[in-house]
């Protein structure tokens, strides 16, 4: 590409840097080999069941990034760090790190905007659309394609300095701007987060299985009990879970702690009152959820999630029955 194109684009970067995105990268439409491996690896994925009640993953634009944005031709991948270098109180029932903060899905979509508007400035009658990952865009595959990082054995991203705590974000474009390579594997033989999963979820390296996840039963089901093989392993987990990241290496490195202010943890999170917050009425989480991701979580899910946690109250967290 052209040396103008090739300025755009480090500036974009400059620009999305300046916004606190840590990594950045730029893929080309309509990716490589790897990114046609992991549309086929969702197909298989969607085939199989795995998305249990997660019926929006199957919308087809989510393997057609040109649905989203006729003509795009680039897309930046940005990765905005949510590890905090604090600790729950031990004991307490736990919270998925990457709800501690603000609802990461205004933050980052707020902020890919802004570099939205400042690219067509730039390029006048050019086209962008931000996507966050509630929009159907197979946001890991083409942070990877970007060379954010690569996806590991659970499923998540990991870059080699941030580890897995990376809340992802998408800028697609019609300009076309020069790639970057796409990452490379560092997983290895290494299998801690398969092995650790107390559900057993990640049914083979890089598929997870929905219908065993602690996080999607926590989150996403509307069922009015949560089974029984979930709920005798939930390890204090009520809302998300981590254990497939806590234990991979890439994430038991020094780690840099966010300073942003979207990503400060709530303290009642840290803290979780259960015998309190059993009898907190919906206005209670209302305000307790306030501009926040886990708001997903309606109040009598949480109710839900942390009766379970009390009727398993010391269980001892093997494995799930097939």
């Amino acid at each position: 590409m052209s040396d103008a194109a090739a300025e755009l684009a480090a500036s974009l970067k400059r620009r999305a840097r300046a916004l606190g995105f840590d990594p950045v990268g730029l893929a080309a439409v309509p990716g490589g080999a790897r990114l046609r491996l992991r549309s086929a690896a969702l197909e298989r994925w969607l085939a199989r069941g795995y998305q249990a009640e997660m019926a929006w993953m199957a919308d087809p634009r989510r393997r057609q990034v040109e649905a989203l944005l006729p003509g795009v031709r680039s897309v930046l991948a940005v990765g905005l760090n949510y590890f905090v270098a604090v600790e729950r109180r031990a004991g307490a029932p736990k919270v998925a790190r990457y709800g501690w903060g603000r609802d990461y899905h205004r933050v980052i979509d707020g902020r890919l905007r802004q570099l939205g508007r400042w690219l067509e400035n730039q390029m006048p009658g050019s086209r962008w659309r931000a996507c966050v990952d509630s929009a159907p865009l197979m946001d890991k595959a083409w942070a990877e394609e970007a060379g954010l990082g690569w996806i590991g054995k659970h499923g998540n991203l990991i870059h080699r300095r941030r580890g897995s705590w990376l809340l992802l974000g998408h800028l697609l474009t019609t300009v076309p701007l020069p790639a970057d390579a796409p990452a490379p594997a560092l997983c290895g033989r290494c299998s801690l987060c398969m092995a650790a999963c107390p559900t057993q979820a990640i049914r083979e390296p890089f598929v997870v299985d929905s219908r065993r996840c602690i996080a999607f039963h926590t989150i996403e089901s509307r069922e009015p009990v949560l089974p029984s093989a979930i709920s005798r392993h939930l390890q204090g987990w009520v809302a998300g879970c981590d254990i497939c990241q806590d234990v991979c290496p890439w994430n038991r490195q020094p780690l840099e702690s966010s300073t942003d202010p979207d990503m400060t943890p709530r303290s009642w999170m840290l803290d979780l009152p259960a015998a309190e917050a059993l009898h907190w009425d919906d206005a209670t989480w209302d305000e307790r959820l306030r501009a926040s991701a886990l708001r997903r979580i309606k109040p009598w899910m949480w109710r839900r999630n942390l009766q379970a946690l009390h009727r398993h109250a010391g269980g001892t967290g093997g494995g799930a029955t097939p």
